[in-house]
């Protein structure tokens, strides 16, 4: 193969005419091409900006509630001890998001959703619970039973999962399915966990015992970095159903209810552990017993749609095959992950340019396959699909054009050809 000519390219195949019939999908989905693509315009850019520094302030609200009673000393090792298993979930999280990676601003905002206006919420509620009961004159008390497997699971799985939420209506055109619900939801709970390592590991840490700081970190960092995310997957699989099944914004608050239910059972469940055993063995069986078999289910599930998401990508570049917009070893390298990893590996042999546009041609095909299966569900549900996807349609197969142009070395294509 020479370096000069991309893995499976083939001569680019000749635009249909209307002698040459497009092979129908089970739902067909005609291309607007006539509708003027809008530009994009700046209200989601400032809408992130503005969103991502709100909750970076609701960080630095909480890093200055844990100085108050942790020190900056302890604060500082407490985020460093916390840093090692964030490290680690959010590694998880670039493998999951992989196939078709969410958009940057998206994920720094759902980390600080996660790690700044969840906390935040969790203790302003808890203050308020505090305040009634001392306001209550004795007629109130408090349980730590109540606030641990009752309070805590219902307020913090909430506070997550309305993140997911509020990620689902700002950033819907990139909500594409399940995958992507499982994405929100584990970056949104690892920011969650970090904030909450801090103010463990620095309580621990104030108490001068090394041992104890040890063993925090072990139950913390090394057995269960991942207990957050199991929870609160629950609500980001249902929402990425609703996703998948192009339910309305208002619709999604029906799926949003049903994914907290195992959500807060699950949180409850690991709660509530801590008061019926007693003793390291009793915690370390049912660790193995209960929390590794779910831990091992959520990996079967994720790998599970990782692998629908790359058969939804095939199938539906497929149908653009069928009309001439690829060619069948294009599909195959954009559309497989051996096909991929080939092209990948091409590109790093290419100067930046064409580099660049090979990884670019591959993400954007990705996004163009969810919008092909969001544009059949909607007509499938709804019996027509809406003008924006398909001027988002056509804006990403002008795009794919450019692309293909660059990685080949062509001159860009004027005009994008129209499908009959």
């Amino acid at each position: 193969m020479s370096l000069d000519q991309p893995p499976g390219q083939q001569p680019a195949p000749q635009q249909p005419s209307q002698q040459q019939p497009v092979q129908e999908s089970p739902a067909p989905v005609q291309p607007v091409w006539s509708q003027p693509v809008r530009p994009s315009r700046a209200g989601p850019i400032v809408l992130a900006v503005i969103g991502i520094v709100l909750a970076g302030l609701a960080l630095l609200a909480v890093f200055l509630y844990l100085t108050t009673f942790l020190g900056a000393g302890a604060l500082l090792v407490g985020l460093i001890l916390a840093l090692l298993p964030l490290a680690v979930v959010l590694l998880a999280v670039r493998w999951i998001d992989r196939w078709d990676p969410e958009p940057r601003p998206a994920l720094i905002f759902a980390l600080l959703w996660g790690a700044g206006i969840s906390i935040v919420t969790a203790l302003l509620f808890d203050l308020g619970v505090q305040i009634t009961i001392a306001a209550s004159a004795g007629a109130l008390t408090g349980s730590d039973f109540a606030s641990a497997v009752i309070q805590a699971p219902i307020v913090e799985e909430v506070a997550k999962g309305f993140g997911i939420l509020v990620l689902f209506w700002a950033v819907r055109r990139h909500f594409d399915g399940p995958v992507d619900g499982v994405v929100y939801a584990a970056t949104i709970a690892a920011g969650f966990a970090f904030s909450e390592n801090i103010q463990y590991f620095g309580l621990a840490m104030t108490e001068g015992n090394a041992q104890g700081l040890g063993i925090t970190f072990l139950l913390r960092g090394v057995f269960s970095p991942f207990a957050h995310v199991t929870f609160t997957i629950c609500t980001g699989l249902a929402l990425g159903l609703a996703a998948r099944r192009s339910a309305s914004k208002g619709g999604a608050v029906g799926y949003f209810l049903l994914g907290l239910i195992p959500a807060i059972l699950l949180h409850a469940l690991w709660n509530g552990s801590t008061f019926v055993l007693s003793g390291d063995a009793s915690v370390l069986i049912y660790y193995a017993v209960v929390q590794v078999p779910l831990f091992i289910v959520a990996i079967l599930v994720v790998v599970f749609l990782r692998r629908q998401e790359a058969r939804i990508t095939l199938r539906r570049l497929h149908e653009y095959s069928q009309a001439g917009w690829f060619t069948a070893a294009e599909v195959s390298m954009l559309g497989t992950g051996a096909g991929r990893r080939q092209a990948l590996a091409w590109g790093r042999r290419q100067q930046r340019p064409k580099k660049l546009a090979m990884r670019l041609f591959i993400a954007d095909a990705t996004r163009l396959a969810f919008v092909r299966d969001r544009l059949v569900r909607d007509r499938l549900v709804r019996g027509q699909s809406t003008p924006a996807l398909h001027a988002h349609e056509a804006r990403l197969l002008g795009r794919l054009m450019n692309h293909r142009a660059d990685v080949l070395g062509q001159v860009r294509p004027g005009t994008a050809p129209a499908v009959p």
